[in-house]
């Protein structure tokens, strides 16, 4: 955790300011946080939410590292480079972030902000801290009060991941804005019922809407894969579906497929400009 980013974030405690001093970040209120070895800081309070396991992980970070959802990345690029470009001054978050792939992606993009990857897995953490040298990683409950300083963020990611509106809100600075990548009906539809992937909740955009009222700019990203099968084996191990299937059951399910099999990717970029 490098102290420049330490001024984007909060005491989860008392939310006052935070210092690094040695391997541990301080607040003036003696609240204490280690910097693990890795490089993360754990700024989590009260008991620890359920995040994605070791392996899980290292199916995203080997699904996204062999470039399937390579045009996602290029249009949360665009929609981050049209927000900051004019935009205000902050750091740029990715709620939810996993590895820190996609904010990666955004800060080579942007060369002159920096990232803070939030999310409430430690094993995710571990990777998202060195993904980019301007990026630190911070694993907290996004469904809480985020430790990061309020009006801190010129933009915030949100990639396929939980949603704390309020608190979205709050941490955006005047002319901040939100970019959310919310998947499709079609995506990813010829595996859904094929290996027990989860399908898309038809009111997702009914709740974006409820949150965040009409977005100023979507796109629409829709393309072909051709997915091997051991990156269908990653697809299917990174999310959901990790948590009610078995491996051994996915696997089976998979080899009765076509290698490769052609699947949809079909996500909707949408930018809220919130503050």
């Amino acid at each position: 955790m490098r102290a420049d980013l330490l001024g984007f974030l909060e005491c989860p405690h008392c939310h006052g300011a935070l210092r690094l001093d040695g391997a541990t970040v301080r607040c003036e209120n003696r609240h204490a946080f280690d910097v693990a070895r890795q490089g993360y800081v754990s700024l989590l309070t009260g008991t620890a939410p359920t995040g994605d396991s070791a392996s899980m992980v290292a199916a995203r970070a080997a699904f996204l590292g062999a470039g399937h959802y390579d045009p996602i990345v290029t249009a949360v690029c665009d929609a981050a480079e049209l927000v900051l470009a004019p935009g205000p001054g902050g750091c740029v978050l990715d709620l939810g972030a996993g590895t820190g792939h996609h904010l990666s992606a955004v800060l080579d993009r942007v060369e002159h902000r920096w990232g803070i990857a939030l999310d409430s897995s430690k094993h995710a953490a571990r990777r998202a801290a060195h993904a980019h040298r301007r990026l630190g990683a911070v694993v907290c409950d996004v469904w809480r009060r985020l430790p990061v300083r309020t009006g801190a963020a010129a933009l915030a990611l949100d990639v396929f991941a939980p949603r704390n509106a309020a608190e979205m809100r709050r941490v955006l600075a005047p002319g901040g804005a939100l970019v959310v990548v919310t998947p499709a009906p079609d995506h990813l539809a010829e595996l859904v019922s094929e290996i027990d992937l989860l399908s898309v909740d038809e009111r997702k955009h009914h709740r974006l809407y409820d949150q965040f009222g009409t977005p100023g700019r979507t796109v629409a990203c829709e393309y072909r894969m051709a997915l091997p099968h051991d990156d269908v084996e990653a697809l299917a191990a990174m999310g959901p579906a990790a948590w009610h299937t078995t491996a051994e059951h996915r696997r089976e399910r998979i080899r009765s497929l076509p290698d490769p099999v052609t699947v949809t990717a079909s996500v909707t970029v949408s930018t809220y400009l919130l503050r």
